[in-house]
């Protein structure tokens, strides 16, 4: 396989530390560039994370001394890289600016941010479900006047928990409404027990832009590519409350779903573990051997117990039982570090390499 020069941009945070525990030791791809915020330019990364370096493995010792970038210097890191993770704390509108200033200097960007992920013609991809998507690609180059730069982003963490789980039964059945409560990790905002005392022995039932997010994304992702932009899906119908739990890492969602034609228990345990997708076919470094798992024992998925299955990139599915107003409920189980944020932009980075959409440039 081809190999890939690849930065982290926003490499201080807490998705950008996964990011580089994905990528230090990666087939395919090698850290060659590492940016952050100006206040952290022309330190090595050891020097600019500090203390606040929170993964369980140490900084691998050949990124210690990688000299960090200023991120806003676009031409400096593009330079150095064949295409770059974006994983930044700022604004939407700056995100946005920054993300098209990289596509612009000819550099590919697979964001971890939200603030692309409506754009009509950036591809929103869960690689098992809408890989098909990418095509829109060469539209957003014919609009930004690139060659090889474009922006393609990955879906918000906590969808990861249901949205495969309602997909892969939609096709036959038809996925009608659907209610879901997501109950998040303190991770998700970037915490740890020790920045964040208050999550201790607490529930905050509000997760500021979350409920949209789980209602909105998914219809892109069910949408389909009409000229030059992804137009979303109008079905099915979701409605979405999320909520912070004391949990370190793993996103729980509780659903409710109603179909177009009711399926039974075991016809739904069939389509989940029957499921794949274009990862698993073209057999990515990333991707998990079985993308859906389901536990039937009682209290399964239970987040500690399932968050890490097939290096946390796999979905945990359980507790389903027919319901009194809708057909069925269940649960399920994603980690929101590894497949809802580095690991999903790792495994869409690795799809867009192996369907051509990325060449290195030697």
């Amino acid at each position: 396989m081809k190999k890939y020069k690849v930065g982290v941009i926003g490499a201080t945070g807490m998705v950008g530390q996964r990011f580089i525990t994905l990528l230090y030791n990666h087939p395919w791809f090698e850290i060659a560039a590492l940016a952050a915020s100006e206040r952290s330019a022309g330190k090595t990364y050891e020097e600019a994370v500090g203390s606040r370096w929170v993964m369980k493995i140490d900084i691998p010792e050949n990124v210690k001394k990688i000299v960090v970038d200023d991120a806003s210097d676009v031409e400096k890191v593009a330079s150095k890289v064949d295409f770059v993770f974006c994983a930044v704390n700022m604004k939407k509108d700056e995100i946005k600016a920054l993300e098209e200033k990289y596509a612009k200097a000819e550099v590919p960007v697979i964001s971890n941010n939200s603030a692309n992920r409506f754009t009509p013609d950036v591809p929103m991809v869960i690689p098992e479900i809408n890989d098909d998507h990418l095509k829109i690609i060469n539209a957003q180059k014919k609009r930004l006047g690139t060659k090889r730069g474009f922006i393609a982003v990955k879906s918000n963490c906590s969808i990861q928990s249901y949205v495969p789980a309602l997909y892969a039964l939609d096709s036959e059945f038809g996925v009608k409404d659907a209610l879901v409560c997501t109950y998040q990790a303190i991770s998700g905002a970037g915490k740890t027990f020790e920045r964040w005392p208050e999550m201790v022995d607490n529930v905050i039932p509000y997760i500021g832009g979350e409920d949209e997010k789980s209602e909105k994304e998914p219809l892109k992702i069910w949408g389909k590519i009409v000229g030059d932009e992804i137009v979303p899906a109008t079905k099915p119908n979701i409605t979405a409350q999320c909520v912070r739990v004391p949990v370190s890492d793993g996103h729980l969602a509780v659903c409710f779903v109603r179909f177009d034609k009711k399926p039974t228990k075991e016809q739904i345990i069939e389509k989940w573990t029957s499921f794949s997708g274009k990862p698993q076919e073209l057999n990515l470094p990333h991707a998990p051997k079985q993308f859906l798992h389901y536990f039937d024992e009682p209290g399964q998925p239970a987040t500690k117990d399932t968050r890490n299955i097939e290096g946390g990139m796999a979905i945990s599915l359980g507790g389903i039982k027919e319901d009194s107003q809708y057909d069925y409920r269940f649960v399920g189980v994603s980690h929101n570090t590894l497949r809802g944020a580095a690991g999903g932009g790792v495994l869409l980075a690795e799809l867009l390499c192996a369907e051509g959409y990325i060449e290195p440039k030697e």
